[in-house]
């Protein structure tokens, strides 16, 4: 998945179908004088539908398609033959798409599922013809319903990135380059600040045919939480991670500090984002020696904790492993 392709918001108006209407007609044949009513109903609108498709990580094909419409239902007819239903419209979206009123913010739905649909814009409803208005007492009506006209909205799609392991660390903290070694993911590295300007995911292996999803997450700043930096747009996808390595380098000026600043960040935007498992994974090891790993060792946060190096490729395996043990601890009862 190129960087450049990664599209995490989109905003669309949407259209369901108007209903058809219903039919105010009387059966005339030659030798049946007094057929009655027999006008049939409409077809009902079309909806739109979200839908659920694991084959999709982006937003991007929804980009440049502002404008979603629904087929209208067709107008019934005598001899009761009812109207054909309007087209449906299908959206599909990758998983982890949360779907929003655009002008009451509200949520509506969230997409985690292959296959999984959603009615996101009801089409309007179907007109009833005059023969579902004949009664006993009433055996003439000659009066139909009309359909319902559709519905016309602006909506928000976001996506909340579904990964097992969400990287979380300040810029250039070699996140990027980790995930590049572990996976086959190929993410733009350079050596300057925001080098992730948009998530990347990777499929880790581990042994045999295990494997994990890892997410590498733009660079958080003090402040991110505000809207800083990347601010929320990274921080959202931190949301959906079941676990969170969070990586602070090796030549940090002070390790328990920068984690620290990470934690604090995660807890000002989301509070319940603390719930979540976290590791921390010292980069860059193959700049220190034993004594200084020994000294950094002694002031670290009180979370389970690796030396690693993704460029020397040291630690890498017991990073893996620690990551499977800790997204496979049973749930507590």
């Amino acid at each position: 998945m190129a960087s450049d392709n990664f599209v995490d918001y989109v905003k669309i108006n949407c259209r369901s179908g108007n209903g058809g209407n219903g039919s105010a007609h009387f059966r005339r044949e030659k030798y049946v004088p007094f057929g009655g009513p027999d006008g049939g109903n409409g077809g009902r609108g079309g909806h739109i539908i979200l839908r659920g498709n694991a084959q999709h990580w982006t937003l991007l094909h929804l980009k440049f398609r502002k404008h979603i419409k629904a087929g209208h239902g067709e107008h019934g007819t005598g001899a009761l033959q009812s109207g054909k239903t309007g087209k449906d419209v299908y959206i599909d979206v990758p998983l982890g798409t949360v779907a929003r009123d655009a002008e009451t913010n509200n949520v509506e739905c969230e997409i985690t599922e292959d296959g999984q649909e959603f009615i996101f814009v009801k089409g309007g409803r179907s007109g009833k013809g005059n023969h579902h208005f004949k009664s006993a007492t009433h055996q003439t009506p000659r009066y139909a319903q009309s359909g319902e006209e559709g519905i016309e909205q602006w909506k928000i799609l976001e996506l909340k990135i579904l990964a097992d392991v969400g990287l979380v660390g300040f810029p250039n903290a070699g996140k990027s380059t980790l995930l590049s070694v572990v996976s086959a993911a190929k993410p733009e590295i350079a050596d300057y600040p925001f080098t992730t300007l948009r998530p990347n995911l990777g499929i880790v292996s581990h042994y045999g045919n295990h494997s994990f999803i890892m997410a590498d997450i733009p660079g958080i700043i003090e402040g991110a939480h505000t809207g800083k930096g990347l601010g929320l747009r990274f921080l959202r996808h931190i949301e959906r991670n079941s676990l969170l390595l969070c990586m602070v380098p090796a030549d940090s000026d002070n390790i328990r500090q920068e984690y620290n600043i990470l934690v604090n960040e995660l807890r000002l935007y989301n509070p319940e984002l603390l719930d979540k498992p976290r590791l921390l994974a010292i980069s860059k090891n193959d700049m220190l020696d034993d004594e200084l790993r020994r000294e950094i060792a002694k002031d670290l946060p009180d979370v389970p904790y690796l030396f690693i190096s993704a460029v020397a490729q040291q630690g890498l395996k017991e990073l893996k492993e620690l990551i499977w043990k800790h997204l496979h601890l049973p749930e507590e009862a």
